[in-house]
This record gives structure tokens, sequence and C-alpha cells, in this order.
């Protein structure tokens, strides 16, 4: 499946990278390269997503600002890294399945729309839907119950009252993610681990589909209005009888920029679109409702919305919209340019990829 390349009507062409397909990749390499990479992105964004729990689960209202002094006075850097380790645990085999399941779909699917006669734009789109639909999902059966202990290690504050900006937001105290761990089992069993999981399909499957196919469309009219405008500009320049002069590839700081600017634009609407289901989800995850005999039970989707509701409404679901569409552009841009690189990396030698 081929990107191709973007015209304007002087003849002009920009010639962009073919599209790397999954049989065109070394399965070993992609998935050890993507993991020591990928681990390195979620290193660096980390404190966001720190910061961007705090807000949701917590009642009262504070910012950024606040709850990151706080932290640097009371824990040091160490502080934003709460649950850091289960994280990294859960983000391995959780993007192999997101990066195996995403390419793979994205491959079949364009190829049997393609075969179908569909042109390739509308191919290319419905095979990034398709794709970001499934990716999501599978990685969501790893990830979900790497969420639910890490984000209550995220949450576990310094004590004391509840209107404090540290204040423990858990029922429980957990030392480590061990201790996270067994404790939800003995009092929720195996099932403990998958709070959230349908609210967590509800956001991340749309979010993605809507992510992915927002990428390749404002992916290819950059890539179109850049054609354009440097084809306008060879032909101001008297260039135009000069064949090799028609032709321009883009270097890779050009690569990179489109890259991210795209990423930014995809990731702005669907924060905004899947704010109050991603808070929704992170308190079902986080939070439980105490009973009077010092018992405690799972909050229910609507005990959860009643509470948001009385909190502040619709305003109450989009605590943490800061970090979370920061982190979100920042994740977006680093893991589609790293992914692309990933991808070239990977590809096998051209003899590989001859039929013998």
């Amino acid at each position: 499946m081929s990107l191709g390349t973007a015209e304007d009507e002087s003849g002009s062409e920009i010639h962009i990278p073919a599209e790397i397909d999954w049989h065109m990749l070394d399965k070993s390499k992609f998935f050890f390269l993507g993991a020591a990479l990928f681990s390195g992105v979620s290193c660096a964004l980390y404190p966001m997503v720190v910061l961007k729990t705090r807000q949701q689960v917590s009642s009262s209202r504070f910012s950024c600002l606040n709850i990151s002094c706080a932290i640097l006075r009371h824990e040091g850097l160490r502080g934003f890294y709460k649950g850091f380790g289960t994280s990294l645990m859960g983000t391995i085999p959780a993007r192999a399945l997101y990066m195996a399941s995403l390419e793979i779909t994205k491959s079949n699917v364009a190829t049997a729309f393609l075969q179908f006669g569909f042109s390739e734009t509308t191919a290319v789109a419905v095979a990034n839907a398709a794709a970001g639909v499934t990716s999501a999902m599978a990685a969501q059966l790893v990830w979900t119950p790497i969420d639910v202990v890490s984000q209550r290690l995220m949450v576990q504050g310094s004590g004391g009252s509840k209107t404090t900006v540290l204040a423990n937001l858990n029922s429980e105290n957990y030392r480590n993610g061990f201790d996270a761990f067994r404790k939800i089992m003995c009092a929720d069993g195996a099932i403990g681990f998958y709070r959230g999981f349908g609210i967590s399909i509800l956001t991340y499957a749309p979010s993605n589909a809507v992510w992915w196919t927002s990428y390749s469309m404002v992916h290819r009219l950059i890539w179109g209005a850049f054609g354009s405008y440097m084809g306008n500009n060879n032909g101001r320049k008297g260039n135009e009888k000069n064949d090799s002069n028609k032709y321009s590839r883009p270097d890779s700081k050009a690569m990179v920029a489109v890259q991210g600017l795209s990423a930014v634009m995809a990731s702005g609407v669907s924060a905004i679109v899947t704010m109050p289901l991603d808070t929704i989800k992170t308190r079902l995850q986080v939070l439980d409702l105490e009973e009077g005999n010092g018992r405690r039970r799972p909050l229910t989707f609507v005990q959860t919305v009643r509470n948001l509701v009385k909190e502040g409404g619709l305003l109450a679901c989009y605590r943490g919209l800061g970090p979370r569409w920061a982190s979100m552009s920042m994740s977006a841009t680093t893991m589609i340019t790293t992914y692309e690189f990933l991808k070239r990396m990977s590809t096998k030698n051209q003899e590989d990829l001859t039929p013998s």
C-alpha cells in the first residue's frame, strides 16, 4: 500500500516514502526495538499521567502547579514516578499486542478494500479506523490490570485530610505494586483487575479509530499543501526546463515536522471527545465506596457519574484536561515519529523481500 505522491497543477511532485507494510518488517527487530524505544517514551511522559490521574480522582480542585509543587516538596522527583515499575511491566506486552494488531489489520483491510475497487484514500482511511479499534481492544486485555494497579499507586498520597493536596485518595495503603496486586486479589478477586474494562474499550477504541483516521488524512493534506508550495517555488525560480527540479524529496527534518504536526492535530479532538469517559474510567478503577461496617466495595458507573455531577457536572469530567491534552499531544508526536523510525529500522533487506 503506497502513500503515493502529492501533485500540483504544474506537474511538480513531492515524493513521500511508501508505507511500510507488515510483511516487510523483521518481526524480532520490530518488537525488540519497539520495547526499548517505547519504554523510553513512557518514562519521559509518565509525570504528566500522574498529574492527570490525581486531578481526575480528587474531589477538590487543585491545579497542576499546586500538585507538582506539593509532590516536589514532600516526595521529590520520585513522587512523579509512583507505579512506574508496574506500568513499565505492562507497557512492553501491551505495546507488542498494539503494534502487531495495528499493522496486521491495516495491511489486510487496506489490501481487501483496494481489491474491491475502492480508491486508495478510502482504503487507507477505513484501514486506519479498523486498525485503531482492534489494536486498542487487544492492548486493553493487558493494559487494564496494569492500569488498575499503577493508578492506585499514583494517587497514594502522604495521608492527612481529604482537603490536602497530597491526601491519600485510596481506601487502602499500598507499599508497592506487588502489595497492591495482592490486596486487590484478596478483596475483589481476578475481576478486580478488570474494573473499568468496558468503559476503557468505549474510551480507547473510538479514540484510536478517530486518531489514526485523522492522522492519515491530515498527513496527506499537509504533504499535498507542501507539494503545491514546492511546485510554486520551483516555478518562480524558472526551473521548469530542468526535469530533475520537478521532483522534490523531503529530508528527515521535514518528515518529522509533518508527522509531529499531524499527530498534534489528530490528538486535539480525540482528547476533548473522550475526556469524560476517561475520567469515569479512572475513578472506577481507583475509588471505592466505604460502607458503615468498615468494608468497601467498588463504585458503580451510575454512582461515579452522580458523584461527578455533584462535584461540578460536566466541568468535573474535564479535570486534568490540560495535562491529558499535553500528554496526548507529546505522546502522539513521540509515538508516531518513534513508530515510523522503528518501522524504517525494522524493514527487511531488499533481497529478503524478493520472492524465491
